[in-house]
């Protein structure tokens, strides 16, 4: 594998939704999720994480060092086995083994590291070692997300739907077609904040400069290949990236956040479209020791 990334980065991403449901609430009917006080639109982390994983899996399709831990249909036990089985020991034998050898465990996290790029990438806490004592079952990715948070408050509508194909025989008798409903956010623009920590990388995943060059790769495509009506149109629309020139950092992250300001243009009231909004970095006031890229 290459070697750990070594420079700090924050960055922000800007994407948005036209007329779909951008991350259901299961507690509120698949309605859009949203701040109850204030009306603004929320999408979770774990949301956006799963576009990065799914895009991922489709252009690597399973290489060597680019699996995907978490992944529908896959027990994540079925995966902690493999590290078991390369170090030829099992959940049996495992604690004898970790007696004879007391740096098991970060073999076993570096096996599983070197193998899914998701582990590599936000980290993981993988059930089987935890329930086996080994301090490696809980692993600290080097890159975080937080929830995004859309510009504006957002008005979700509820729209009713129809279906020609029927249940049961005995609906069939009955009537001829079927209702539903389904929840859209007619637009809105959403900002979300993440980090990058090198010095995570280089003591715990190894999480490397191809690794981050892959991980904006899936930040600016991350809905191109995970199409459904029921997000409507979304699309990344900018990805703006703080490079510091050192491993800790060169300012705090909350400074170079507040460097970017998403407002709406003059005259508009309700914003349709990226169109609406202007988008500023001030890099007049960017600390020393770090520089500024936008992408997209």
């Amino acid at each position: 594998m290459s070697e750990p990334i070594k420079n700090r980065y924050e960055f922000v991403i800007l994407f948005d939704v036209e007329n779909g449901n951008p991350n259901g609430d299961p507690d509120a009917g698949n309605m859009p999720r949203l701040d109850p006080e204030s009306g603004y639109g929320l999408v979770t982390d774990v949301c956006l994480k799963r576009k990065i994983r799914n895009f991922v899996e489709t252009v690597k399709e399973d290489a060597p060092g680019y699996r995907i831990y978490i992944k529908d249909g896959v027990p994540l036990n079925r995966s902690d086995a493999e590290a078991l089985a390369h170090w030829d020991v099992d959940e049996k034998t495992i604690k004898e083994a970790k007696k004879k050898d007391e740096h098991l465990d970060e073999k076993i996290r570096d096996f599983m590291c070197q193998q899914f790029f998701d582990i590599r990438t936000f980290g993981a806490v993988m059930t089987t070692f935890v329930k086996n004592n080994l301090n490696c079952g809980q692993v600290r990715g080097p890159v975080q997300l937080g929830f995004a948070r859309s510009i504006d408050p957002i008005i979700p509508q509820e729209v009713t739907i129809t279906r020609v194909a029927i249940t049961t025989e005995a609906d069939a008798e009955k009537k001829g077609t079927e209702m539903g409903r389904k929840y859209i956010v007619p637009y809105a623009l959403y900002r979300c904040e993440g980090y990058v920590s090198a010095n995570l990388a280089r003591k715990t995943t190894g999480f490397s400069q191809e690794d981050l060059e892959l991980l904006w790769q899936a930040i600016l495509n991350m809905f191109e290949y995970d199409r459904s009506a029921a997000r409507g149109k979304m699309a990344v629309r900018e990805l703006i990236v703080f490079k510091h020139d050192s491993e800790l950092g060169n300012a705090p992250a909350h400074k170079l956040f507040d460097l970017v300001k998403v407002q709406k243009k003059e005259g508009v009231d309700t914003p349709h479209g990226y169109s609406d909004y202007t988008v500023a970095v001030d890099e007049s006031r960017l600390p020393d020791g770090v520089s500024c890229t936008r992408m997209g």
